[in-house]
């Protein structure tokens, strides 16, 4: 057991398995005791062959019956209690290890990598532990005792033995060399060939109304053709090691029996000794036989144990920095932030410096291209490949425990990503479905007279991703889930991309409303009627802040604050967002006079009614 607490030590997983230890312990016992009463049947045969049928006693042929049924009922008891063991370990190793490989494969899908293949290996890992493969390895260190066996019924017989074993284990070396490529060659076509169909799948509607089938169909072709060619090399491979093991096992009981045969004319063994010696040695070579049918097995456990280990080694488990919990909109500091994409030799954003003071609606506009997504991704620490630091409240937003942050935040993208479920269950998140706070969030996205026209209301369906809905109702649905609870900061990223003009009326609203309760709001946008909510606009140009302005005001362009700000990432930093004794962006919420705050913001809501 210390080697494999030891063993345990080298690596994440590694050391999760070695947490088991007891029970591969308690396995292991099993197995000893299986191996041993595996000897029953030799032993049988020595006692029918060398005392009952010399002695020609029935009582001794049921005395030693019996214990051979018992000798037997303890192994089949044995065998069946280890089978429930592993059982149950695999599916207890699946439920300690699935939350960490869950939350691995988000990671890695968030830096753009694909990582389902993360649950693959998890379940194949786990059938390992249950399948002839694990029981084989087990049953393996069993084998010199079989052969020790064997040498006390004659020296001759347990050499032979040993010739055997190493002939089969040459092959099981040489099966390792011959097949493993191919088998791996063989997964990664079968799992691109499923990834590449996936894809066009789920954009079939696009397929179908372009008349692409059979282009797409001539692709995919290509893909399965390779598969199957690396498959056949696969499988024929393994046809020919188990082809030519089977030949040897076949060889090595008749040239066992043979064996035995020849020392009971000489004299040298019993007859009964020579049948017992067959068994034996059929035993001792059985875990090489059952190790060469099973390889495959064995190559896709270690290849989804390589797997696992990497990535929970990549993305090692955050220790969390508490969130507090307040109602103030949280303040955020961007300082020196770079952020990459594969393939993009240039940063997206450049030594991105920027402070925003909680409470502030920060409007951002730009060219496409400009890196105004990104940077929303950036803000919610969501961006996989960023140097520098972001800060909420002070603390790295890396840092933070998500869970609890994630109620604190709202995120609109551009592209809305919906899950099946119920309209309720989407906008609460999928958590605990608060009625009152569901209803409130489709009021302000002015969604619940829509939604209560629908036969199920909030109950209704709405399909994978959303399939059931209207790209208008799809989006202000993912709005209704970005203010769901109130959070402290608002993300929307081309917001109205989808809308006609009452969800126009509606996302101003629900703006205007985040503004009054003091919530951070970053919204990327061009069109001015919305801008015009917003305290302040950043207008970014090539991933670096070009210059900052006032909204819009009703019949007017907007104006910038500073003429001929430096486009230099950091003086725009220092100098775009022009700050307040206080340290809020100059024009930021500050506390007013009610009714001021209240007819700027009517006279807004006129005017964009009237456009």
């Amino acid at each position: 057991m210390k080697s494999l607490v030891n063993l345990a030590s080298r690596s994440e997983l590694a050391r999760f398995l070695g947490s088991f230890w007891r029970e591969f312990g308690f396995a292991l016992g099993f197995t000893a005791l299986i191996n041993l009463m595996m000897l029953t049947p030799t032993l049988y045969m020595l006692q029918i062959f060398d005392r009952v049928m010399v002695s020609f006693s029935a009582f001794t042929l049921y005395a030693v019956t019996l214990m051979m049924l018992f000798f037997l009922g303890v192994m089949s008891f044995s065998e069946w209690v280890r089978s429930r063991l592993l059982v149950r370990l695999g599916v207890r190793l699946d439920m300690r290890l699935n939350p960490r490989v869950f939350a691995t494969a988000f990671e890695m899908h968030n830096q753009g990598e694909e990582s389902a293949h993360l649950f693959k290996s998890l379940t194949k890992l786990r059938q390992f532990l249950t399948g002839a493969g694990l029981f084989a390895i087990l049953d393996a260190p069993w084998t010199p005792i079989y052969i020790a066996v064997l040498f006390l019924l004659h020296p001759f017989l347990g050499g032979l033995a040993i010739v055997f074993c190493l002939i089969l284990g040459a092959i099981a070396w040489f099966s390792k060399l011959v097949m493993e490529e191919p088998l791996e060659t063989a997964d990664k076509a079968r799992t691109e060939e499923s990834r590449q169909l996936d894809s066009r799948m789920h954009h079939a509607a696009v397929v179908e109304s372009m008349g692409m089938l059979k282009n797409m169909r001539a692709l995919w072709m290509r893909r399965h053709l390779a598969s199957l060619v690396q498959g056949s090399r696969g499988q024929d491979a393994q046809t020919r090691m188990q082809t030519i093991t089977s030949f040897v096992r076949t060889l090595q009981q008749s040239l066992g029996l043979a064996a035995g045969g020849l020392l009971a004319i000489f004299g040298e063994i019993s007859p009964g000794a020579m049948i017992a010696a067959s068994v034996l040695m059929t035993r001792a070579t059985y875990p090489m036989d059952a190790l060469m049918k099973a390889w495959p097995d064995v190559v896709a456990a270690r290849k989804s144990f390589l797997e696992l280990e990497a990535a929970l080694e990549r993305f090692p488990k955050r220790e969390s920095v508490p969130v507090e919990e307040t109602d103030q909109g949280v303040s955020i500091v961007l300082e020196e932030v770079f952020a990459r994409a594969a393939l993009r030799p240039e940063p997206i954003l450049h030594n991105f410096s920027l402070k925003i003071p909680g409470g502030t609606a920060l409007g951002v506009k730009g060219p496409s291209g400009s890196g105004k997504s990104t940077l929303a991704r950036v803000l919610l620490g969501i961006w996989p490949d960023t140097t520098g630091e972001v800060y909420f409240d002070g603390a790295p937003v890396r840092t933070l425990d998500r869970a609890v942050l994630g109620t604190q935040l709202g995120y609109l993208p551009q592209d809305v990503e919906l899950f099946e479920g119920t309209i309720a269950e989407n906008v609460a998140r999928f958590g605990k479905v608060e009625s009152a706070l569901v209803i409130d969030a489709c009021r302000q996205a002015g969604l619940h007279e829509t939604i209560l026209r629908f036969p199920n209301g909030y109950d209704t369906q709405i399909g994978e991703g959303g399939s059931f809905l209207s790209g208008g109702q799809r989006q202000r649905i993912g709005l209704a889930r970005a203010i769901y609870g109130n959070p402290r900061l608002v993300v929307l990223d081309e917001p109205n991309s989808n809308l006609d003009d009452a969800g126009d009326r509606a996302l101003l609203q629900a703006v205007l409303a985040m503004k009054e309760r003091g919530t951070t709001v970053i919204l990327i946008s061009h069109r001015p009627q919305i801008m015009a909510a917003m305290n302040r606009i950043l207008v970014m140009e090539a991933g670096r802040i070009a210059r900052m302005e006032t909204p819009p005001q009703p019949g007017q362009a907007p104006q910038p604050l500073q003429k001929g700000v430096s486009p230099n990432p950091a003086t725009a930093a220092r100098s775009a967002p022009p700050t307040s004794a206080s340290g809020q962006i100059a024009g930021s919420r500050q506390v007013s006079a009610p009714g001021t705050a209240v007819t700027a913001e009517t006279a807004l809501v006129s005017n964009f009614n009237s456009v």
